[in-house]
């Protein structure tokens, strides 16, 4: 990293710390010189990250062969206010993956990341629901990346300002940002008796 090189980590704990945080992935590709970029969601199977889409999708029709992909995810942590516009900023952990995202092969194999996808959003929930057919899952794939050519990046603390803006009368700091669950809300037709389940409690 050449521009501020100090918001850089070369760690891979805390690489998977933020993945497995997060909850959106957007992923870059290139279709005949067009970029795309199309937010997923995604999971994290020990060294690899796991991608899904109907088979149709752009991103599935082009990244099964092994086409390069670029996956990044973001949690925004904070906006950093200061007495200057100019060094207003972000408190933000991110991670950038790189490398050619690759088809899961076997309906076993596909049917088992497919929880881990599931598992990753709402853990748990995998006990509780039905899981993908033969049908649903010839309708689906899986993409594999490895997360071998990976980056961390983050802002921590309050702002920067230059030492003459100091002393003006400026309110400055940081407004911390989380994301928050809300109470679940029930399917219409849902049976009023079905008491709320374990993994949605804990989501």
């Amino acid at each position: 990293m050449k521009r501020q090189p100090d918001r850089s980590r070369d760690d891979r704990a805390l690489a998977y710390e933020i993945l497995d945080e997060g909850l959106v992935a957007h992923v870059g590709i290139v279709v005949d010189g067009q970029p795309f970029v199309i937010p997923m969601a995604y999971g994290r199977d020990g060294d690899r990250l796991l991608l899904h889409g109907a088979k149709a999708s752009r991103l599935l029709r082009t990244s099964g062969g092994g086409v390069p992909v670029c996956v990044t995810v973001t949690l925004l942590d904070g906006l950093v206010l200061a007495r200057s516009t100019f060094h207003h900023s972000m408190n933000y952990r991110s991670v950038v993956v790189i490398g050619e995202a690759r088809r899961v092969e076997g309906d076993d194999e596909r049917s088992r990341c497919l929880d881990v996808l599931v598992e990753h959003i709402v853990q748990g929930r995998t006990a509780e629901a039905r899981g993908p057919n033969r049908v649903e899952l010839r309708q689906t794939d899986v993409l594999a990346l490895a997360i071998d050519e990976a980056s961390v990046k983050l802002r921590t603390g309050g702002p920067k300002d230059d030492p003459e803006d100091l002393d003006l009368p400026v309110w400055a700091g940081v407004v911390p940002l989380t994301l928050a669950r809300g109470e679940p809300i029930a399917d219409d037709g849902i049976d009023a008796s079905l008491p709320l389940p374990v993994a949605v409690q804990g989501s």
